[in-house]
């Protein structure tokens, strides 16, 4: 062995001990002839010291180290001098005298400090992963994600689980999300599909009565414009034949539960509490509510519907709903500030955010005067109004805009008013969601899962393809502060409810016989009835680590485009291997039309209605106006602009200019400028001007101007200066999910 001892494991009870360590130069300090290094490695740091008085050659061959250069020493443990322990460190009482140093390699000089204080612009950090990694906070996550998933199996093991590899090549089937890909070489033509989960196998495997099975499994989804996802992800995957909702419960809850007393050592209270799908979009606006903190919605429909306030009483004309938060002891908040709440409730569709204050005198607001004292009356008790206290509403025709503005807007309360314990951990399970939901192609899909099972109650109903809507299934998720951490369900094991399924979603005999054939001839078998769960293991650990970025928790993860800049993934291959697979490349590579694809394939997946113009070269705002037939604030100027992390993009009304100053108080970034022609082409692949303004699509990070989410409908140049997108404000916000602040003048 090259090191007797790791950097990070030397104390006072070694003092005298002759060791061997190796690792990194961390840092570097010439105190009056003698040198300092920091020498790090995954275990911690030690200190070490090349006193030419003790031994003249190593403090040599040391004059010439630099940062990251990897070394050996030799040496004596040694106290520190008093005063001078350094307390912060497990080996701070002592230090190394050096009495043979060997190179081992050096380094150049780093792109990136290996330091947790010192940011990076995120695209610097993934395109040098190899040495983000070397920060201690890196290797802390990657420590905590080594023990949570020996948690896992030691659970699991211990519950007679078995861990059983499903395969990564398959077929392609539809489970939620476009399936990658993979050509066949021996069978030309033909593709196999990466795993989107082991969702089809698990359940084969309990036909083959393997009833408890378990998996750390890889999985695969080609998907776009989701800013925390991966294309390539870990499930803790988990099937049991024999069982109900409570058996499945509470093995799952036994195993969260030893994970958080083997991680983290806490104990956590189970078993966790139930919730109605219906009743927590009731509650909260949303299925994955943050149980941390009260806040809850009030339906004040049956209240405000005897006022004269039109806005109300059109969305309730209209089968539409008005629901409120009260905010407590907010009243305080400037006209600014509800400007900024406003600002965020357009995010998810909603026309405006009305808005009360309760003062000694009862409600107060310019909209008070629609509301006769009867009625001013009910809504202070339906809300449990107070003095100082602040009722927020949303009216709306559409009910989900209400609840998913609403839902949001409580949790951004929650961080205003400092609502949300950091170190809590708050589970909840979501039961009895409905099976089915209409497309925009008005055709019944499934909202989670269609090999779930219907709740036993509504079996009939799916057999005979009745009250479909009313139809509710055995899915159950296991939301963690407001995460979706896990989902499953029992599943649907007899061939007949599973064909009926795929009956109402559309699907003939033929396609349901080519895509699920294999499974419904190996429920024909004799399958047990039974149910699992799979989790999002990426997004557990980084919950543990209080990280929000699940990038955080993976070693070499892809950035917000699905590319990773290590080493320059996805890339062209030769054309010999085309030749080999069988594949013809007969499309014209631009940059360019690269960008409009992109936005093109994300719209039309989302579903999003959107209108492609084709046009004469437009330069300015007001050409673009004139050539598309829309106003000039209905256009949009997507900038790019140099900071010191690295590019982001900011969005203004055509209408509008940046005013950097703003952008700054809003971002928090120390210097922002515009970027040049040249880096508007490397950050974007488009010439200036041209820019969409979907920069997370170009893994930038966007911010929209209010006066951009102010229209009712946007255009803007779509990759290039002869083609443009036409579509609606609310959609564009939905799919670039940007920060919406004020910086328009």
């Amino acid at each position: 062995m090259k090191r007797t001892h790791t950097c990070g494991e030397l104390i006072g009870k070694d003092i005298n001990k002759k060791v061997t360590l190796c690792g990194w130069c961390s840092t570097r300090r010439d105190h009056g002839g003698v040198i300092f290094i920091d020498l790090r490695d995954r275990y911690g740091i030690t200190q070490v010291v090349f006193d030419p008085s003790f031994n003249l050659e190593p403090h040599k061959i040391a004059e010439k180290l630099g940062r990251e250069d990897v070394i050996q020493i030799s040496g004596i443990v040694k106290p520190r001098k008093k005063g001078m322990e350094n307390t912060k460190l497990k080996t701070g009482a002592i230090e190394i005298f050096v009495e043979k140093l060997e190179i081992l390699n050096e380094s150049s000089t780093p792109p990136i400090e290996i330091d947790d204080r010192v940011l990076a612009s995120e695209d610097t950090r993934l395109r040098y992963r190899y040495l983000d990694l070397r920060k201690p906070a890196m290797q802390q996550s990657m420590l905590i994600r080594h023990k949570a998933a020996k948690a896992v199996r030691d659970y699991f093991d211990s519950m007679e689980f078995l861990e059983i590899e499903t395969p990564i090549l398959t077929k392609s089937t539809p489970e939620g999300a476009r399936d990658y890909l993979v050509p066949s070489r021996i069978h030309p033509g033909k593709f196999y599909a990466l795993p989107q989960s082991p969702q089809i196998f698990k359940q084969l495997l309990m036909v083959s009565g393997f009833d408890r099975y378990f998996q750390i499994a890889r999985c695969f989804r080609d998907e776009d414009l989701r800013a925390d996802r991966q294309p390539e992800f870990t499930q803790i995957d988990i099937e049991m034949s024999f069982i109900d909702e409570d058996d499945l419960m509470e093995v799952v809850e036994g195993m969260v539960k030893h994970v958080w007393r083997f991680v983290l050592n806490k104990d956590l209270k189970t078993p966790f509490p139930r919730l109605a799908y219906e009743e927590a979009v009731s509650r909260y606006g949303i299925d994955q509510p943050d149980t941390r903190f009260e806040l809850r919605l009030v339906d004040v429909t049956g209240v405000v519907k005897h006022s004269n306030f039109e806005v109300f009483a059109k969305a309730i004309k209209q089968g539409g709903i008005v629901k409120c938060i009260n905010a407590k002891n907010c009243a305080s908040f400037s006209r600014t500030a509800i400007e900024e709440l406003t600002s965020f409730v357009a995010i998810y569709g909603s026309k405006g955010l009305a808005w009360m204050k309760m003062t000694d005198k009862g409600l107060e607001s310019s909209i008070v005067k629609f509301f006769d004292e009867n009625v001013q009356k009910d809504l202070i008790k339906a809300t449990n109004a107070k003095k100082n206290d602040l009722l927020l509403f949303v009216a709306d025709s559409d009910h989900n805009v209400v609840n998913e503005a609403l839902g949001n807007l409580r949790v951004e309360l929650a961080k205003r008013m400092k609502l949300i314990d950091n170190n809590h951990f708050s589970f909840v399970w979501i039961v009895d969601f409905p099976f089915f939901k209409k497309d925009q192609e008005d055709n019944w899909t499934f909202t989670h899962n269609p090999f779930s099972a219907p709740k036993p109650k509504h079996m009939e109903w799916l057999m005979k393809k009745e009250s479909i809507g009313k139809i509710l299934t055995t899915q159950y998720d296991l939301v963690l502060n407001g995460t979706e951490i896990g989902g499953g369900s029992i599943r649907n094991h007899k061939p007949q409810a599973l064909k009926s399924v795929f009956e109402i979603m559309g699907y003939n005999k033929e396609e349901i016989e080519q895509k699920f054939g294999h499974i419904l001839e190996s429920f024909s078998y004799g399958a047990p009835p039974h149910g699992g769960i799979a989790f999002g293991f990426d997004r557990l650990v980084a919950m543990i680590t209080g990280n929000d970025s699940i990038r955080e928790v993976i070693a070499f993860p892809k950035n917000k485009a699905a590319e990773s800049l290590m080493e320059d993934a996805p890339s062209e291959v030769s054309e010999n291997q085309l030749q080999e697979l069988h594949i013809k490349l007969d499309f014209v590579k631009e940059s360019v039309n690269a960008v409009f694809g992109k936005i093109r394939d994300i719209l039309n997946k989302e579903k999003i209605e959107y209108e492609v113009l084709e046009h004469k070269p437009v330069f300015t705002s007001k050409e673009a106006a004139q050539v598309r037939g829309t106003r000039l604030e209905q256009g949009t100027k997507a900038l790019i602009c140099k900071t010191e992390e690295g590019f982001i993009q900011a969005v203004v009304s055509g209408a509008k200019e940046l005013d950097i100053e703003k952008l700054q108080k809003l971002t928090l970034f120390k210097k922002i400028e515009l970027a040049n022609a040249k880096e508007v082409r490397q950050a974007t692949g488009c010439n200036i001007g041209s820019v969409p303004p979907f920069g997370n699509l170009l893994g930038l990070k966007v911010y929209f101007d209010k006066s951009v989410v102010e229209n009712d409908i946007v255009a803007f140049n779509a990759g290039q200066h002869t083609k443009s997108i036409k579509m609606k404000a609310k959609d564009l916000v939905r799919v670039v999910n940007p920060v919406v602040g004020e910086f328009g003048k």
